[in-house]
């Protein structure tokens, strides 16, 4: 059986919390503390949402983001990428949709990608297989 939205599990890492290491998770992830580290999800509908209180000091892997916090590092959205207003990146962009609003700020590149390939490297290279 289907996983409904009703199921699907959200993870709060709420305001006044810091978290230093790489973090993966599916479903749904919601920032607005801090993370110093990577954020990665390989699953397709995954979601991270970095609220406008929310830091990331690293790199965020996810199909589909929304950011209005501040990220210092590349982001790599496979499905889609939304940049609200109070948006602050230090890092290159790379995206395969886009909606930027009035506001947000990028340091870097704006890349748009076909990320069939590209994105299931980079992951591997976040997470390692040993040998």
């Amino acid at each position: 059986m289907a996983k409904s939205k009703i199921d699907k599990g959200v993870t709060l890492i709420a305001a006044n919390t810091k978290i230093e290491g790489n973090l993966h998770f599916e479903d749904q992830l919601y920032l607005s503390g801090r993370v110093v580290g990577n954020l990665v999800s390989e699953q397709e509908a995954a979601t991270v949402v970095i609220s406008e209180e929310g830091v990331l000091e690293g790199e965020v892997r996810v199909a589909n983001i929304v950011i209005n916090g501040r990220v210092t590092g590349d982001v790599y959205a496979s499905n889609r990428l939304e940049l609200a207003k109070n948006a602050q990146i230090s890092g290159n962009v790379h995206y395969k949709l886009l909606e930027m609003h009035l506001g947000a700020r990028v340091d870097g590149q704006l890349v748009h990608e076909d990320f069939a390939d590209a994105y299931a490297a980079g992951a591997q290279e976040l997470n390692p297989q040993p040998s």
